[in-house]
């Protein structure tokens, strides 16, 4: 068995981060746990939508519930953010790589810098190497942490020609002639067909990603795009794990993007 931990993580301690936690078994790969930030995926149970602030995150105690949870250790760690075994002061190889290909395509990378996320990314990928997954930037080695990025995954996953329209925050810049209402409706439209597509790959999705009510406050739809952006995180580590994804990059960072 192996076991993907993928995490949606903010670029700030100030906001929640996304967790997906997914074992390929007998059943192929199905999610275990899915929670909307690190606070709720170390609790026994919490809704997904529920209102949560940013944390520090936590290696070792991610690991260790992952651990408690599946009774394996885990394999791959995919993370949504700027992931380099130098630190980052602004674009790197890896940004201007994916940039190139996708940047035509509306997915093109946001500039890292000192600042944001700065530190927060050098501790986390300095306290996951410390726990035994180094930050991989190649095939050369199937366990470890690897830097993701969701929207070329989403525009591999469905096929798009460009970024899929998903971002609660953005969806008055994607539609901006129609009335609130229907914005939310196009974008639930949109998120229940990213759920459906993830749901062919990773079993338990759909039941763990019901739509939130149309009345919802902007907190809960927030809450329930991190939580699907880290199962979006996840599936790419799948694909990581099994050989259908590309890096790209160099060797002190690569952003590893499926090809399906």
């Amino acid at each position: 068995m192996t076991i993907v931990l993928g995490i949606d993580a903010a670029w700030t301690f100030h906001e929640p981060s996304g967790v997906a936690l997914v074992i390929n078994d007998a059943e192929g790969w199905r999610l275990l746990k899915l929670a909307s930030s690190y606070q709720a995926f170390l609790l026994e149970n919490s809704a997904t939508t529920a209102r949560y602030r940013g944390s520090v995150p936590d290696p070792h105690a991610l690991l260790a519930k992952s651990f408690a949870i599946a009774q394996q250790p885990v394999t791959i760690v995919a993370i949504d953010m700027p992931l380099s075994t130098a630190p980052i002061i602004g674009r790197r190889a890896s940004d201007n790589m994916v940039s190139s290909v996708y940047g035509s395509r509306h997915a093109g990378t946001h500039t890292p810098s000192a600042l944001r996320p700065g530190k927060l990314s050098d501790d986390l990928t300095a306290g996951f190497d410390r726990q035994g997954y180094p930050l991989l930037t190649s095939e050369g080695r199937l366990s470890g942490l690897v830097e993701v990025y969701p929207h070329p995954a989403l525009i591999e996953l469905s096929a798009a020609t460009r970024r899929l329209p998903y971002k609660h925050s953005k969806s008055r810049k994607y539609w901006p002639d129609d009335t609130p209402m229907a914005r939310r409706l196009k974008l639930f439209e949109t998120w229940e067909r990213i759920v459906m597509l993830l749901e062919t790959r990773v079993k338990g999705v759909a039941a763990a990603l019901p739509l939130p009510d149309l009345s919802s406050r902007a907190y809960e739809l927030k809450a329930f795009e991190d939580a699907l952006d880290a199962v979006v995180c996840a599936w790419v580590g799948t694909c990581v794990l099994g050989g259908t994804a590309t890096a790209y990059g160099d060797d002190r960072s690569a952003i590893w993007i499926p090809s399906v």
